[in-house]
């Protein structure tokens, strides 16, 4: 399979149901899921809300899903504020830089909602 190298500029395609990075052939029409799976899951819901005020692109979660999000975004403040007292506190380069790989990382996992 041939992939397109991306420029500084663009990104890397996210599926819109779950998030996850996957590679773009470069040809064709972009496409929007990861997989066949995510591409149904993407139309079960899309079905499930029609006639119902419901906008198709809404994201439906469990309470305990929402729980996990919530708790996933205070870490993530607490990872924003590590590094304003690391950056404060004069701390070595190198452990701010982990700090803020850390943080992305875990933004990075925040995004993928209906993981």
């Amino acid at each position: 399979m041939w992939v397109q190298n991306l420029t500084p500029n663009q990104q890397v395609p996210t599926c819109s149901w779950c998030g996850k990075d996957f590679a773009s052939t470069g040809r064709g029409r972009p496409r929007k899921y990861c997989s066949q799976a995510c591409r149904q899951r993407a139309y079960e819901q899309r079905n499930n809300v029609s006639g119902t005020t419901i906008p198709a692109e809404a994201v439906i979660m469990s309470p305990e899903r929402a729980s996990e999000l919530k708790d996933s975004l205070f870490e993530l403040r607490c990872a924003a504020e590590d590094i304003a007292t690391a950056v404060k506190d004069g701390e070595d380069p190198h452990e701010i830089s982990f700090l803020c790989r850390e943080m992305v990382e875990l933004a990075r996992n925040i995004e993928k909602l209906r993981s």
